[in-house]
């Protein structure tokens, strides 16, 4: 992915440019870029279908001040059979880019779609899975910008009940988080394919205390596009989910 002739400075500005979400990198991250001298780009990890051709790609930077960033770029468009529309997106955590890889490829694609023919005892079984509890797991918490992964979740938010001023106030002082996918299925809504998955970024705060942001993607929308949601618990979330599978 590499170009030999292309200078770090060109790398990084034709990386900025086409990525759709560079805007949400912290304004920290992209002045270190700014005194990038060298680079170097590896394929991170690749999913190739007759649907969906998906990279992540990591790109690293030595810094005047002799230290490495990495960005993670994924890059996602049309598989064998469909026009080659290539999408980038940029991410300055790998947990990041794994979560948006996911709902990319859609780890939820394995498990069988409802279809309108499909038995009721299904959806409803859909439905008391989304109202379970999840069990408890153990957590190793990543002390990494933490503070500013909680303001990207928060930003990303479009639901109206979205966290608000109080919330955000109390993420600052988190300084290590942990990501869990709890929840991922595909089946018909409103007479197409929709994906929901829901995680759980859980923040370690610097008095000791924990809390978490519940993040619901789906494709629940009346044009198939990704929506992301967010609430500060977990039944609330779930409650959300359940609700778009009977509106749409």
């Amino acid at each position: 992915m590499s170009d030999p002739y292309e200078t770090t400075e060109q790398h990084l500005d034709r990386l900025l440019r086409r990525a759709l979400n560079s805007f949400d990198l912290p304004d920290s991250t992209v002045e270190r870029l700014g005194t990038a001298l060298a680079h170097s780009s590896t394929l991170h990890s690749s999913h190739h279908s007759a649907e969906l051709h998906r990279e992540t790609y990591r790109h690293t930077y030595l810094l005047t001040d002799g230290s490495a960033l990495s960005l993670w770029e994924l890059v996602h468009g049309g598989g064998r059979d469909a026009p080659a529309t290539r999408e980038h997106e940029l991410y300055d955590e790998e947990a990041d880019a794994h979560v948006a890889a996911a709902r990319v490829t859609g780890v939820f694609a394995d498990a069988p779609a409802f279809t309108e023919d499909a038995p009721t005892v299904d959806l409803d079984a859909l439905n008391a899975l989304m109202a379970a509890p999840s069990g408890p797991s153990p957590r190793t918490y990543a002390p990494d910008n933490s503070a500013d992964h909680a303001r990207r979740v928060l930003r990303r938010a479009e639901n109206p009940d979205r966290p608000g001023g109080a919330t955000a106030r109390l993420l600052r002082s988190a300084f290590a988080h942990h990501i869990t996918q709890i929840f991922g299925r595909q089946f018909r809504v409103g007479g197409h394919d929709a994906g929901f998955t829901l995680y759980e970024h859980a923040f370690l705060l610097l008095d000791g205390s924990e809390t978490s942001l519940w993040e619901v993607e789906h494709t629940a929308t009346e044009d198939g596009r990704h929506m992301c949601e967010v609430y500060t618990d977990e039944q609330t979330a779930r409650d959300a989910m359940e609700h778009r599978t009977r509106i749409c």
